[in-house]
């Protein structure tokens, strides 16, 4: 059964719980299949609400942050994987009791902190993050492999032989990439670590493995990891984030009014792109909206959906419905839950949609709410 949006307030982000469990189907039968290790990304996904759901099917998750390794810790009930571009020395403790595993951005780094992890009662597994000076990924604020990147260490950087404490090698190349796209990245790794790969014991291969997206390749998928396993005798680690959350929730908002100028007709929203829907700006991307369709088509009515903050750009365009947008109509964005609500902020002020789970047997549950105290506390 589809959400049922008369029953949805505005502004909320809407997650369905049958489509996340759908993905999330998917994902353990490729781990099954591949004889893998696959774990959830929070930088993507992290409603902590939905992690009794998740947890059914994948248990474990990769962390960027203390905040996030924390947050594994507490609410999965499990050891992150954990990787930064940089720790500082008094999150270190912290992170080594929220840790399986720790990846580090730089022998430097490495360096500062293998006494602390030798001395920390319970083993953890260190690993170098890489960078194979190659990715398919084309927008340049998403691509971790562009000139001079300061994520992973090349090849030309590391010593012939790795220190006796590193167990692993991690990458990230992609960004809701295919598994062709991941071919061709290990095969620039094998060009360039060969030698690397022979003294490790794992490999993190990183997020971006768009797998629960309509005509992804699995089965490519799990051939290529089960020969890339076989050949070098590494665990595999894949921690993919859109993928779980994919296609799998809305944001539903309200026009608050209709404005007109130079003859661009604008829908004024409840909600905000820069606040809300932030990657549609980076990215940037055209969301779909239901009931209608992208672009300006003649006989439709034209609409420019713009945000309610006072910045702006903060409008996208253009979308054609068959009948014309008038205050209190709603507005739905389609797969609006993974890489949207961990990014959103309150700008401006313009209130923050609530947080729902949609079940097909049980309806809609509000699992949270925003007000002023919570804009209020974000500053001082």
């Amino acid at each position: 059964m589809a959400i049922n949006y008369t029953q949805i307030p505005s502004p909320c982000y809407v997650l369905d719980e049958g489509l996340l469990r759908r993905n999330l189907e998917l994902i353990r039968g490729v781990r099954d299949e591949a004889g893998i290790e696959i774990i959830m990304a929070f930088k993507a996904f992290s409603m902590w609400s939905a992690f009794p759901i998740v947890t059914e099917y994948i248990p474990r998750a990769t962390a960027s942050s203390i905040h996030e390794a924390r947050l594994a810790y507490e609410e999965m009930g499990a050891k992150a994987h954990t990787y930064s571009p940089a720790y500082k020395k008094e999150d270190f403790p912290l992170l080594l009791k929220y840790s399986s595993h720790i990846t580090f951005n730089s022998l430097s780094q490495f360096d500062q902190f293998k006494a602390d992890m030798q001395a920390h009662p319970e083993k953890v597994s260190a690993g170098l993050r890489i960078n194979p000076q190659f990715s398919d990924v084309k927008t340049d604020l998403y691509n971790p492999c562009a000139p001079g990147s300061r994520l992973g260490i090349v090849a030309d950087a590391l010593p012939a032989t790795l220190p006796p404490q590193i167990e692993g090698l991690h990458f990230h190349t992609l960004c809701e990439s295919s598994s062709y796209d991941l071919e061709n990245t290990l095969t620039a790794i094998e060009e360039r670590f060969a030698p690397y790969l022979k003294q490790v014991k794992w490999i993190n291969m990183g997020g971006g493995h768009l797998m629960t997206r309509t005509g992804y390749d699995t089965k490519h998928l799990i051939d290529l990891l089960k020969r890339f396993r076989e050949k070098w005798q590494l665990d595999i680690i894949m921690e993919p984030g859109s993928a779980f959350a994919w296609e799998t929730g809305v944001l539903v908002s309200s026009v608050v009014d209709v404005v007109e100028n130079s003859g661009v007709k604008t829908a004024i929203l409840d909600v905000s792109f820069t606040a809300h829907m932030p990657d549609c700006l980076e990215m940037p991307y055209q969301p779909r909206v239901v009931g209608s369709q992208m672009g300006a088509i003649e006989g439709k009515h034209i609409y420019r959906l713009g945000g309610n903050s006072c910045l702006a750009g903060d409008y996208m365009e253009y979308w054609s419905f068959d009948n014309a947008l008038k205050p209190g109509d709603k507005v739905i964005f389609e797969d609006m839950i993974h890489y949207t609500m961990v990014k959103t902020t309150m700008f401006n002020g313009v209130p923050h949609p609530a947080i729902a789970i949609w079940n097909d047997n049980t309806g809609l549950s509000i699992v949270k709410e925003f007000g002023y105290e919570d804009y209020k506390n974000r500053l001082s």
